[in-house]
């Protein structure tokens, strides 16, 4: 609201300035006085558009790949020196995204970055692919600039952003937030993002992400936002309307007769599970016999380490796509993996590739190629050849757990000494985190 934004010559640059909310009319006419007769209220859009879609939650966090049990963590930036990934004295986004992706456990999070389209341009993407490709390496879905943000907002179980219009919608519809920059000094001090700044927890960066992340989501209050939702806009559902009533007054003719103002609704996006080429630790321990059954927990290699002594008493073993960057850790690994279609021609059908994987890498055990969002084809280092399938959801959908997960424990299983004859009569269970799943060997 700024003269300098609205005034050319000390006259206003617009014909109608669209306010979503009286109180902006308040602060436009403490800012720039000039601009209060252009002042036209006109709802929020894009606020329109998320309200209508909420429904439609759980298909946006599946088209994201968020499996039972997965906490999904929206990282969002703003494009200003202030914002998470600005050019101020710290520059945090591209050091926090690895850190996100490496501290927590891959089969209990899922982690998305949502950047403010200017960051894209002013930068390129290209180059912003580079800063994060350790991360995306590591599992993050990059949300495109233009579409997808706003579904992924939806889905979201914490929104860890700053003072931008994504940040503030989050907490508009009651998802827990929690900032890890924010410019107070150059706000608007009576602003309803600034409230937001007063209201909501703050990153501590220097400490450990995983406790403050569960923190946040474990002890949100669903009504603790509501007045910021009241403050979007005064008129939530009306925007097309209004609008449109605006655009043809300044066009001077009358809106269609018997034609409602629709918005378009947001759309289903394309499905993106998880598949990482960076390199897997992972972590396993028999917690039963009869049936058989194995807690499995799962961190991308990087520079950083997870939280806590949680490996004593763990096996461990690692797991490297075939695709991986760095082609010698093939050498070192105990499970390789690969996804695609099960008729491949190029490199299928999956019985070929593993005797190939295997034949190729001594040192392998596991040779595991995923055909499905619930299934894979492992062949095992005696010659022995299985399909792991994950019993469907309560609801009849398939399990979105990545199923390397399922192979991780049957191979903990195998390297216990126990017989694979057990695991195909039985099935097994599978533990991540505080979700089990029963496999079926055959």
């Amino acid at each position: 609201m700024d003269p300098d934004w609205l005034l050319h010559d000390g006259r206003p640059i617009a014909d109608a300035t669209v306010l979503s909310h009286p109180e902006q009319l308040d602060r436009l006419g403490a800012a720039c006085p000039e601009a209060v007769p252009t002042a036209v209220l006109g709802g929020d859009p894009c606020y329109d558009r998320i309200l209508d879609a909420l429904p439609h939650r759980d298909r946006f966090r599946r088209a994201l790949g968020v499996a039972a049990g997965q906490r999904l963590i929206v990282v969002n930036s703003t494009w200003s020196p202030g914002s998470l990934f600005g050019d101020g004295d710290e520059d945090l986004l591209p050091s926090l995204l690895p850190r996100l992706t490496a501290e927590l456990p891959a089969d209990e999070y899922r982690v998305a970055a949502v950047l403010h389209p200017n960051i894209w341009h002013g930068h390129g993407p290209g180059q912003v692919r580079a800063w994060l490709d350790r991360a995306r390496a590591a599992g993050l879905v990059l949300v495109p600039p233009l579409e997808g943000w706003r579904q992924a907002l939806i889905a979201a179980d914490c929104v860890l952003g700053d003072h931008g219009s994504v940040t503030y919608y989050a907490a508009a519809i009651g998802t827990p937030v929690l900032l890890g920059a924010f410019p107070d000094a150059t706000l608007d001090p009576d602003s309803p993002v600034a409230a937001l700044g007063r209201t909501a927890p703050r990153l501590r960066p220097h400490e450990g992400l995983r406790a403050q992340l569960d923190h946040v989501v474990d002890h949100h209050e669903p009504g603790r936002y509501r007045a910021f939702a009241d403050q979007v806009s005064s008129d939530p559902g009306a925007s097309a309307r209004l609008l449109r009533r605006v655009f043809h007054d300044l066009i001077g003719i009358p809106e269609p007769a018997g034609r409602p103002a629709l918005l378009d609704r947001l759309p289903l996006p394309a499905f993106e599970p998880a598949e990482r080429t960076a390199p897997v630790r992972v972590l396993t321990r028999l917690l039963g016999a009869a049936p058989p059954e194995i807690a499995v927990t799962r961190h991308p290699e990087g520079p950083y380490e997870p939280e806590g002594d949680e490996d004593f008493g763990w096996d461990a073993h690692t797991v490297v796509h075939e695709d991986t960057r760095d082609t010698s850790r093939l050498r070192l690994a105990d499970i390789i993996v690969r996804y695609g279609s099960a008729d491949d021609p190029r490199v299928g059908p999956p019985s070929a590739w593993t005797a190939e994987i295997l034949s190729r890498h001594p040192g392998c055990a596991l040779a595991v190629y995923v055909t499905g969002v619930d299934r894979c084809t492992v062949r095992l280092r005696d010659g022995g050849v299985v399909r792991l399938s994950a019993t469907a959801c309560p609801d009849g959908r398939a399990d979105l757990c990545d199923p390397v997960v399922y192979a991780s424990a049957l191979h903990a299983w195998v390297v216990a000494g126990k017989s694979l004859s057990e695991a195909v009569a039985s099935g097994v269970g599978v533990v991540t985190g505080a979700v089990r799943r029963v496999v079926t060997v055959r």
